[in-house]
């Protein structure tokens, strides 16, 4: 390519020229008041799998263990995070910075619900500025001294996904799946899409994975045959475990009483992100 026609984009173009530029870091800064350590993305590949469920779940053992812990929703279109832990006062701000909400137990939370007039206002807008108002989230908010972070993304494999693992410091992703045939095959691209995009798949939440009888203690495959553990073992993935139907945390949800649900299910991901916590 000429110096006429360059437009000093490296990353658009295959020509091997002498002015050929590194590729960028598109990493966002931090905001400068705080400081986070793991950030964990919560995926799926599909809506209505119980993603925000699982990043709510996973914060309130976090902080049930005395960490400090946060919730970035990356959600922008539907954030459900607030109503989870039953936020309902707007975030506040100053001209230069937004500062979270604080659960009632100390869980730190962003979420573009939190900003609009009335939790119902649709957000009506174009892939790029979403994308941006994610990576606003990092950077202008003051989240303050965070151990555990996780970061509710929206469904599939598009801008937000891709801006999410190249501009924030992405430790890790936990992929959340129901057990129908043709959820598997969705969730394989988002695993693929981490691969591609060389972040580590740490853990698989299978959701809706059966219902236990509260009579007889029958257990019951109501989505068909579980698919966690060849999906797990296909992709090298040492970590997953199995959420059942449960009325009464579908209602805690409902209620905004997330945060004092006891979940025993999701220990083993608990621990192992304790582990790698202690590991470096």
């Amino acid at each position: 390519m000429s110096e006429e026609t360059c437009n000093h984009d490296c990353s658009a173009c295959g020509e091997a020229c002498g002015s050929r530029q590194a590729p960028q870091d598109l990493k966002a800064p931090l905001n400068e008041q705080s400081k986070v350590g793991k950030v964990y993305a919560v995926v799926s590949g599909k809506g209505g799998v119980g993603k925000s469920m699982v990043t709510a779940l996973m914060a309130v053992k976090a902080r049930q263990a005395g960490y400090q812990t946060a919730i970035l929703d990356a959600d922008i279109t539907g954030p459900s995070i607030p109503k989870a832990f039953g936020l309902k006062e707007h975030a506040t701000g100053d001209a230069e910075h937004l500062y979270p909400v604080i659960s009632r137990t100390g869980v730190e939370v962003m979420s573009m619900n939190l900003l609009l007039e009335k939790t119902t206002d649709p957000v009506v807008w174009r892939g790029p500025i979403i994308s941006n108002t994610v990576t606003q989230f990092w950077s202008t908010v003051v989240w303050g001294e965070v151990e555990y972070m996780f970061v509710d993304m929206p469904p599939g494999t598009g801008d937000v996904p891709l801006t999410v693992f190249q501009s924030l410091p992405i430790d890790g992703i936990i992929v959340v799946a129901s057990p129908q045939e043709q959820v598997a095959m969705i969730v394989e691209k988002s695993i693929t899409m981490a691969n591609l995009m060389k972040v580590p798949v740490v853990a698989l939440v299978e959701n809706m994975s059966y219902f236990k009888c509260p009579d007889c203690g029958k257990i019951h495959h109501i989505f068909g045959k579980s698919h966690a553990e060849e999906i797990a073992k296909k992709y090298g993935i040492e970590t997953y475990c199995q959420l059942p139907i449960d009325p009464d945390l579908a209602t805690a949800v409902d209620k905004g009483e997330i945060e004092f649900v006891m979940n025993d299910e999701l220990d083993p991901i608990a621990e192992m992100l304790k582990k790698k916590a202690e590991e470096k």
